[in-house]
């Protein structure tokens, strides 16, 4: 399940990608699939090698195009360990909203770019996970959690005063944000309440076999409620 748009922010071959807080490597996969040479970074060595199996597997069925690389890389995102201007594109994804200091890592996504690469900034949407936080405490103070919710204007702002240069938005996930909504109502861990159970397999159903009908809904739903919002910025050359 993407949430950046690939064709607002085309990769391929001879790209050097950054997966940001790649967690279970879902843009990382589709970056290494498009031909790109994409580094997967995360603080979770566990998680990373996971990733790092997949990759593997992708190469070994024949996913991968020829000359393409997929690599892991454990660090923190307030100090990558690359030097200045080292990727054509940047992918944070859902990584913001977990991060206290956030100014240091914006201004890490703006160093690590090259001139004129572009990044894909995704945070959950105020509307929808301002409804989470108001039915679950638990939903935003487990360990690890969500510990803000971002304004488009906030996040355009700060994004801003790094130099990058803010460009088209989306939303995306419309269909999700019900989901979530349910868990935070039931309890976010009670993964056996029919409600949440059904819907949860009317999700897997839409990723699995991407209807025409839950395609339509999400595409009316998206700009509405949709969980995501995703920004896409540009570094000055």
């Amino acid at each position: 399940m993407l949430t950046v748009d690939f064709a607002r922010l085309p990769v391929g071959p001879g790209d050097r990608v950054l997966d940001l807080g790649c967690g279970g490597g879902r843009h990382a996969f589709e970056v290494l699939r498009r031909g790109a040479d994409v580094v997967a970074f995360d603080m979770d060595a566990a998680e990373l090698q996971t990733v790092a199996n997949m990759f593997a597997a992708m190469r070994e069925v024949g996913e991968v195009p020829e000359g393409a690389t997929g690599e892991t890389v454990v660090g923190d995102a307030l100090d990558m360990p690359f030097p200045d201007g080292s990727f054509d594109h940047v992918i944070a994804a859902e990584v913001l909203e977990h991060i206290p200091d956030d100014m240091t890592a914006m201004r890490e996504i703006a160093r690590v770019l090259k001139p004129g690469g572009t990044a894909a900034i995704t945070v959950p949407s105020f509307l929808p996970e301002r409804i989470c936080w108001a039915l679950s405490e638990a939903y935003h103070t487990a360990p690890g959690g969500h510990i803000r919710i971002y304004t488009l204007a906030e996040l355009s702002a700060k994004l801003k005063s790094t130099g990058l240069v803010i460009g088209p938005r989306h939303y995306a996930h419309g269909l999700h944000s019900p989901y979530w909504w349910i868990k935070c109502a039931v309890g976010v861990d009670n993964n056996e309440h029919p409600v949440a159970k059904a819907y949860h397999e009317l999700l897997v159903w839409d990723i699995m076999k991407r209807p025409a009908v839950t395609r339509l809904a999400e595409a009316v739903l998206n700009p509405l409620i949709g969980k995501s919002v995703v920004l896409y910025v540009r570094k000055p050359k």
